[in-house]
């Protein structure tokens, strides 16, 4: 193999394979529909993309299908003319996640998996092993700000950090050493169909782990774990479970914990990102870093130092007067959890939030759920549905979201266009941007005219 070909390498899971790849000297190529900073950063890095869906703009060394692979992502729909070029011409392709699974073979692998709390609980765990010499492999769904990077390499080390992804059932190509499983809220419904089809997904997820791994769930979930011979099965939450946090000190924009937990307990921790949902993120990451050896003092260094990831509870303005976040919270417990911790952070202040809906499907399924959890805050704008991989369903709109919301608050419609002229208005002092679609392209203009 001399090259590897990416369909979709935008994409965030994509970007840190194909940097991996470009790492160990191969040709790297690839096309996505549209340019972003990441493609940019990529093609800084070495990697040849175009952004039209053209079967001549592909590279000559990646025509030789005994000497290319090609990689791409679920999202891309089977009628994509390079796809198809390349079946009719007998490469060999596989899933980003089978690519996945393929690395992280002969290493120990740490996966995280869950329906949120993801990448930031593997972004923790990573930093923290990063910090011990041992360090780790990673592969993550969001860019550390600790390393403007979303791919960490360590030669030497056993251990890989991997975001265990539900999508498409992609996770069950992996084979993990220990794995966190954060929450199994149902979703992707527009795969399983069902939600018993969801659990059973992650039951099965969970009879990959290799003998003498370790199972780590957050109490209370809904699925039944598979039994695996010489797995250690352990729980954890905020306050109860083998792994939990005592001594919780909030104020001064800042929040201190012990952790308790079965491989010994750390005093004094210091979250480096301050909100209530990354204590049980910090937990978890926490009992990944112990089974792997990491020593106490560098634990508590990885978790103080821990810079964040983009787009998860990302502060843009952070003044007295004005404070403007954006969150990638897509689920509706995303949200609930996300507008509770801002809540708590934000006490008696005029809270905004900006939500764009991600999916038709997800948006049909969960309509009142996302009013549930809107209705948290009292002043809300919904603009359009963000479609990604999918077609329109007749009647599902952000409408249904906004018809749900309790009455006390808030609430106008908007299209995507409208976003910075509500935020010129500034009849509010925290701004919050919820989503996974691209509203993020907006956050530099949306960032000035607060700072104006």
């Amino acid at each position: 193999m001399k090259a590897v070909y990416f369909i979709g390498i935008g994409g965030i899971g994509m970007s840190a394979i194909a940097r991996y790849f470009l790492n160990q000297g191969l040709l790297v190529a690839g096309y996505d529909k549209t340019p972003s900073p990441l493609t940019r950063q990529l093609e800084a890095e070495g990697a040849v993309i175009h952004y039209e869906e053209n079967v001549d703009m592909i590279p000559e060394a990646c025509k030789d299908p005994k000497e290319c692979l090609v990689v791409y992502t679920p999202a891309i729909p089977a009628e994509h003319k390079e796809l198809q070029w390349f079946r009719a011409n007998a490469f060999d392709i596989q899933k980003r996640a089978q690519v996945l699974g393929t690395l992280s073979k002969g290493k120990k692998a740490l996966c995280v998996a869950g329906t949120h709390g993801k990448t930031t609980t593997s972004s923790m765990a990573a930093h923290m092993l990063h910090q011990e010499k041992t360090g780790c492999n990673a592969f993550l769904g969001g860019i550390l700000k600790n390393y403007g990077t979303n791919y960490i390499l360590s030669k030497e080390s056993p251990y890989v950090v991997i975001e265990a992804d539900e999508f498409d059932r992609s996770f069950h190509w992996l084979t993990p050493f220990a794995t966190v499983i954060t929450a199994t809220d149902a979703d992707h419904l527009d795969i399983y169909g069902t939600e018993e089809a969801y659990l059973e997904s992650f039951t099965k997820y969970t009879s990959l782990i290799v003998p003498g791994g370790h199972l780590i769930m957050h109490t209370g979930l809904k699925m039944k774990p598979a039994t695996v011979e010489g797995v250690t099965t352990w729980t954890y939450s905020i306050d109860e479970g083998d792994f939990h946090a005592e001594n919780v000190r909030i104020g001064n924009g800042a929040i201190r914990f012990d952790l308790v937990s079965p491989f010994g307990n750390i005093k004094d921790i210091n979250l480096g990102v301050p909100v209530t949902v990354n204590i049980e993120n910090g937990i978890a990451a926490m009992a990944l870093a112990q089974i792997a050896g990491v020593s106490e003092e560098n634990i508590r260094k990885g978790m103080e130092t821990f810079a964040g990831v983009d787009r998860r509870f990302d502060f843009h303005v952070r003044r007295d007067d004005m404070v403007y976040l954006s969150d990638y919270a897509h689920h509706p417990e995303e949200i609930r959890k996300s507008l509770s911790s801002i809540n708590q952070l934000y006490e008696g202040r005029h809270i905004k939030v900006i939500f764009q809906p991600h999916l038709y499907t997800r948006t049909r399924d969960f309509y009142k759920e996302f009013a549930d959890a809107l209705s948290l805050v009292k002043d809300i704008a919904l603009v359009d549905i963000y479609p990604a991989r999918e077609l329109p369903i007749e009647g599902v709109t952000s409408a249904l979201i906004a018809e749900n919301l309790q009455p006390d608050v808030k609430c106008e419609l908007c299209h995507k266009e409208d976003v910075l002229d509500i935020v010129r208005r500034k009849d509010f002092d925290v701004l919050v941007t919820l989503g996974a679609g691209d509203l993020d392209n907006y956050a530099d203009d949306i960032t000035s005219i607060l700072n104006a």
